[in-house]
């Protein structure tokens, strides 16, 4: 089977829209997380929210005609897409050919929804509307005006698998690359930040309530911890067959090893499983054909629930060495939901190359109930070889990516 290697990559992120902003926050245990007057104003029972820089569509030579049909996430996708694609080096005859595709995970357009549905109610017609709007509120807005802006003639779809999502769309690249469908793929994922996306999240008590310090709501594995910081963005990856990447030169950031999936929920959609957590974990290391203890750093899922950081917690502990050093990159971000899956693998990424492990900012101690992990809460030094990135979303969908940043052992 052909390996797969990442060789670009491009972020709009609350640490920053490019990648040495982004490691300095990620290495200084910078939080992005404010406080929303707005949404306090609409009646939110958490007004948090991470602060995503605005993006200009003329800075990103977006025209009049390009916006008419894109909505918040395909804009945020656009310009880490641009920045990936220039990361890599690829030109246009590699882009616009059927051997490059794109896939991005996106499980909600709802802004441009909304402001739709507005319009037809404001003018008891739907001829307002106009005709843009479809392809903006559809969840593969963003994989459509990608495909268009950049000409790719290859793959081209979306997937939607809650805040799993990106994280199977590197799952799936990785499948196409060692298939030999495809050389490339410009994978990615992207997380709407409007309060509207966030109001039906808001309403199931799932965010923090700590609302008087910001930067310190988001606490993954503390035992103080008591709900979720939304987050937002958009990130993307070129996925690369690696015999392609070395014919043309490109900087190699790292491997592909290996992709698990699983499924599984407790009592309701909403509530994790240790079982299906794990099981994802354990068909990463086995579709990379290592064992846990070639492990040097995992990224976890943790989102700051109760119930969602015990169950990965438990999962991790039944698989990996007690000293097996473990953070959640969500202390600092928030939860970026849709792009998490590939927000996180680059956070890694940049953590790998820069021979240091971000710290999981806000945390003092485990929960009673919590099996011992090996939590670093402070900026750590040290060489990561091999790392695994988690990502598990509502209704049980579970996914886990094997990252390699040495071809030598």
């Amino acid at each position: 089977m052909k390996a797969a290697a990442i060789t670009g990559m491009g972020i709009v992120s609350c640490l920053g829209t490019d990648l040495s902003s982004v490691t300095a926050g990620l290495k200084n245990g910078q939080s992005g997380i404010i406080f929303d007057d707005q949404r306090k104003k609409l009646g939110f029972k958490s007004p948090l929210a991470s602060f995503i820089p605005e993006v200009l569509p003329k800075e990103l030579g977006l025209s009049r005609k390009h916006m008419r049909t894109m909505c918040e996430p395909a804009l945020y996708s656009v310009a880490a897409a641009q920045k990936a694609v220039a990361d890599a080096g690829l030109l246009t005859d590699k882009i616009q050919s059927d051997r490059c595709g794109v896939i991005f995970g996106n499980d909600s357009t709802m802004k441009a929804g909304v402001e739709s549905i507005d319009i037809a109610r404001q003018y008891n017609e739907t001829h307002y509307i106009g005709s843009g709007y479809i392809f903006r509120t559809m969840n593969s807005t963003i994989t459509m005006n990608l495909a268009a802006y950049f000409g790719t003639q290859g793959a081209n779809w979306t997937m939607s698998a809650a805040c799993a999502s990106g994280a199977h769309v590197i799952g799936q690249a990785l499948m196409l690359i060692r298939s030999g469908m495809q050389d490339i793929i410009i994978a990615g994922g992207a997380q709407e930040t409007n309060w509207m996306g966030m109001a039906s999240f808001d309403a199931l008590n799932a965010f923090s309530s700590s609302t008087e310090t910001p930067e310190k709501a988001s606490r993954p594995f503390d035992r103080n911890r008591n709900g979720l910081v939304p987050g937002g963005g958009g990130a993307c990856i070129i996925i690369e067959a690696l015999d392609h990447a070395l014919a043309r030169g490109a900087n190699i950031y790292g491997i592909v090893e290996g992709y698990g999936f699983s499924s599984g929920i407790g009592k309701t959609l909403s509530e994790p499983s240790a079982k299906g957590s794990g099981k994802a974990m354990e068909n990463a290391l086995k579709d990379a054909d290592i064992t846990p203890d070639k492990i040097d750093y995992i990224n976890a899922h943790a989102t700051s629930t109760m119930a969602g950081d015990l169950a990965e917690a438990k999962a991790i502990h039944n698989i990996f060495s007690s000293n097996t050093p473990v953070s959640s990159t969500k202390s600092m971000t928030g939860h970026e939901c849709w792009m998490s899956g590939v927000s996180e693998v680059i956070y890694t990424i940049l953590m790998a190359k820069n021979n240091f492990i971000a710290p999981n900012i806000n945390f003092t101690q485990l929960s009673d109930d919590c099996p011992p992990i090996n939590v670093i809460s402070q900026t750590k030094d040290g060489q990561i070889c091999r790392a695994l990135s988690n990502s598990f979303g509502f209704g049980g969908t579970n996914a886990a990516i094997a990252l390699k940043f040495n071809r030598n052992d």
